[in-house]
């Protein structure tokens, strides 16, 4: 007697369009969280804790990852490269679904792609802030030359002690505008005075030994 039709015993025959969802949204092509786009721009550490700034090209969103996941469910897991040389740097980030992919630094685009796409860093902790306002845009470059002056995100409650400013004089205009802008985006991110002090002074020390 031959076996009814369907008696779990024998799988059914796989169909074609079984493989769309596969074909169209492939597990080996698809996006995990972390765009292509994304740079490294910057890493700083203080006691135990370190942090690294991502910056996305397309969109000009900066985002701060550390051990503590963000909003986006990025998580640092570990730094790489020599020190003294921002060219060699590289973080780990580990993305929702336990993936682990490796991020290396850039040189961030250029003031006038900025100025053009009409945004900067935002600095919030997985995009969620805005980008910085053109105020805030224009205290990063005005901060950048009158740097002794000192100004409202580097974590001083009033101007930049003299051994700092001595630091600041050796880098060039650029570089102090660039670690003006991530302290901005980390202030809005809502960063106290004490710990914005701590990963300014860092970014700093990181620029200047990238110099040399």
């Amino acid at each position: 007697m031959p076996p009814p039709q369907d008696d779990g015993a024998i799988p059914p025959a796989v169909k074609e369009e079984d493989f769309e969802a596969l074909l169209t949204n492939s597990p080996f092509t698809r996006s995990l969280g972390v765009s292509d786009s994304i740079i490294l721009t910057g890493i700083a550490q203080f006691e135990n804790d370190v942090f690294a700034t991502l910056l996305d090209t397309k969109t000009m969103e900066s985002h701060v990852v550390s051990k503590t996941a963000n909003f986006q469910g990025w998580q640092l897991v570990g730094v790489g490269g020599n020190a003294a040389e921002m060219r060699t740097w590289s973080a780990k980030i580990q993305v929702p679904g336990g993936e682990v992919v490796s991020i290396r630094y850039q040189q961030p685009p250029k003031k006038t792609v900025l100025a053009k796409s009409g945004a900067g860093s935002s600095g919030g902790s997985g995009g969620n802030s805005p980008p910085l306002s053109s105020a805030q845009l224009s205290e990063a470059k005005n901060a950048a030359v009158n740097y002794k002056e000192g100004f409202s995100s580097d974590g001083y409650p009033r101007a930049p002690p003299s051994e700092m400013v001595a630091k600041l004089s050796r880098l060039s205009v650029s570089q102090r505008e660039d670690i003006n802008r991530q302290m901005l985006g980390l202030r809005n991110q809502g960063l106290g005075l004490e710990e914005r002090r701590k990963i300014y002074e860092n970014l700093v020390d990181r620029s200047e030994q990238g110099r040399r």
